[in-house]
């Protein structure tokens, strides 16, 4: 809500409030490197006329309305060949806000594009949870926090970590009841680099121990959660994560550096996604409210995962490459129907291509091959489980 502001326990990750957004304007305005990256995806910006249109902001919602929204349209334009979403009946009838949960595929993207179709049917941008991992410019983090997103803290220790994340989940609680704004945060921390996507344990207990009821199960039934189910056609990032399973596998230290997580995001902003399709699935109170509330924790935890999986997971959308990369990893003609000699040759080629961009000293090719497929069959594997 444009009129709220926040409580200051939560001031070093929450969103900014309105009256500090003509301040960050003006810093955004300021900075180079901000300048630099508007110019790289608008070449043909009007830098005097972009600075007085930022000006003219005066709230987060304009800023996103305006701003958010057209920088997201521009990627959508250039870089996929749809972007279309499913389900929206099932969205709240009097907007009330939810937890949306959904798989992650892109850094920067699954959100934002999420937050994009739902500003068009008239729900309303949900706020965003971002690791401050990704923070990587201060700039960075003054565009987050005006774009309403909120920061997930990963690196800290293991002491300090009930700490923040009891802080985290009482900002969610607060956003969803107080604020009456709805979130989105991904069903795990990171992406599912290959694609089978799993919800947390970890997540889960975080989103409940922030609640004022006396147990988890209707902690999480205050948050209102409704499952989102993300389908690319085609990763940019694939052959990225590609590399990235075999110098974890050649080298079990082996952790990413600032520069490939900036590499990652630009990636995956800026080259071809294909189809895209988001599907609502159904609100998981009804189910929640049938479980037993005398489980065992990590029973009732494992339980609740298991219901949000499976809303993603019958609610995929599916394209030929899908179904080769299945067909091929399997050894198989399953789904042959799905697909022609025209796709199956397409699909080969891309796959190619995309090993063809990963270089490594002892580039293992056919490892490679059966983790990019694995990428692209894993959602139909899963969603088999659920027939």
């Amino acid at each position: 809500m444009d009129t709220a502001i926040v409580s200051p326990n939560f001031d070093d990750i929450r969103p900014l409030n309105n009256n500090e957004v003509k301040d960050a304007i003006e810093s955004l305005i300021a900075n180079e490197e901000f300048k630099r990256a508007l110019r790289y995806i608008k070449p043909d910006l009007d830098w005097e006329e972009f600075s007085a249109a930022m000006r003219a902001c005066q709230t987060k919602e304009e800023f996103k309305a305006t701003f958010g929204y057209d920088a997201v349209i521009t990627v959508a334009k250039k870089t996929t060949f749809s972007l279309t979403i499913s389900g929206r009946s099932r969205l709240p009838k009097d907007k009330a806000a939810c937890t949306f949960i959904s798989n992650h595929r892109d850094i920067v993207l699954d959100a934002s594009f999420l937050n994009l179709m739902l500003y068009d049917v008239g729900y309303g941008m949900t706020q965003i949870a971002i690791g401050d991992n990704l923070l990587i410019r201060p700039w960075i983090e003054t565009l987050v926090r005006l774009s309403n997103s909120f920061i997930v803290k990963r690196g800290v220790s293991v002491r300090q970590m009930l700490e923040v994340s009891r802080t985290l989940s009482a900002y969610i609680h607060h956003t969803i009841q107080e604020t009456k704004e709805s979130i989105w945060i991904a069903q795990r921390e990171g992406r599912a680099k290959d694609s089978d996507d799993r919800t947390q344990g970890s997540v889960l207990k975080m989103l409940s121990i922030g609640g004022n009821k006396n147990n988890l199960l209707d902690n999480l039934i205050d948050l209102n959660i409704l499952p989102i189910a993300i389908s690319y056609e085609f990763d940019p990032c694939d052959y990225l994560k590609a590399k990235e399973f075999q110098l974890k596998r050649d080298d079990p230290n082996y952790v990413k550096s600032q520069h490939d997580d900036l590499l990652s995001m630009e990636t995956g902003i800026l080259n071809n996604k294909g189809r895209v399709h988001f599907t609502i699935t159904s609100p998981i109170n009804p189910y929640l409210e049938q479980l037993d509330r005398n489980m065992e924790k990590n029973e009732l935890v494992g339980a609740i995962a298991s219901i949000i999986d499976r809303e993603i997971y019958k609610n995929y959308r599916f394209y030929p490459c899908n179904y080769v990369a299945y067909d091929w990893l399997n050894g198989t003609r399953r789904f042959h129907e799905h697909y022609g000699p025209k796709d199956k040759k397409q699909f080969e080629t891309y796959i190619q291509g995309q090993l063809d961009k990963i270089v490594l000293p002892d580039k293992d090719e056919t490892f490679l091959r059966k983790k990019l497929l694995e990428m692209y069959s894993n959602p139909l594997k899963n969603y088999l489980t659920t027939l």
